[in-house]
C-alpha cells in the first residue's frame, strides 16, 4: 500500500477542514455576509469531494496494478516452492474423495505409480539414445576424400586455344 499517498490525503483533508472551520466563525460575525460565507464554505466543501474523488479513483488502479503484480509474485513463488509430483498426489486424494462420495473418477491413476518412474524412463531412454547414437558411429563407413579438382579431358579445340603454335607466335 501507499501510505504516503493516504498521508498527503489526510493532510488536505485536515487542512480542507480548517478552512470551512474558519468559514463557519466568520458565518457567526454579524460584519460578514451570511450568504457570500454560505457560497464560498459550499465551494471548499466541492473542491474537498472532488480532491477526495480524484484521489481514490487514482488509488483504484494503484490497487489493481498491485494486485496483478502480487498475484505474480505469489504464482512465481509457488511455482518455485511447489514439487511437481505433488500434482500427482493431489490428484490421487481428490479421486479417492471422489470415490469416497460415490462420484465416478474423472481420472484413471495407475495402479502402483510410483513418482520416480518417470525419471527412471528419462534416464533410460538417454541411455538408448546414447548407445544408438553409438552403433550408427560405428557404423558409418570411412569415405574417400574428394580431390580438389577433378581431371578434365582435352579436346583438340582447347589444346590449340591453350597453347600457341609458332606461326600464331609469329603473326603477332
Amino acid at each position: 500500500m501507499k501510505i504516503d499517498l493516504f498521508q498527503e490525503l489526510l493532510a488536505l483533508n485536515e487542512e480542507f477542514g480548517h478552512v470551512i472551520h474558519g468559514l463557519e466563525r466568520m458565518e457567526q460575525e454579524p460584519t460578514y455576509k451570511k450568504e457570500m460565507i454560505r457560497s464560498v464554505k459550499a465551494h471548499v466543501e466541492s473542491a474537498l469531494v472532488e480532491a477526495n474523488r480524484q484521489f481514490f479513483d487514482e488509488f483504484d488502479t494503484i490497487v489493481e496494478n498491485d494486485a496483478i503484480e502480487a498475484y505474480k509474485f505469489l504464482r512465481d513463488h509457488r511455482k518455485r516452492v511447489t514439487d511437481l509430483d505433488d500434482v500427482y498426489l493431489e490428484i490421487k486424494q481428490r479421486e479417492e474423495a471422489r470415490k469416497v462420495n460415490g462420484l465416478p473418477p474423472r481420472v484413471v491413476i495407475l495402479p502402483d505409480w510410483d513418482h520416480n518412474d518417470e525419471k527412471r524412463y528419462e534416464e533410460e531412454h538417454a541411455e538408448k539414445k546414447k548407445h544408438a547414437a553409438n552403433r550408427r558411429r560405428k557404423r558409418t563407413k570411412k569415405r574417400t576424400p574428394k580431390l580438389a579438382k577433378p581431371p578434365q579431358l582435352q579436346t583438340a579445340n582447347s589444346k590449340r586455344d591453350a597453347t600457341p603454335t609458332q606461326e600464331e607466335g609469329t603473326h603477332q
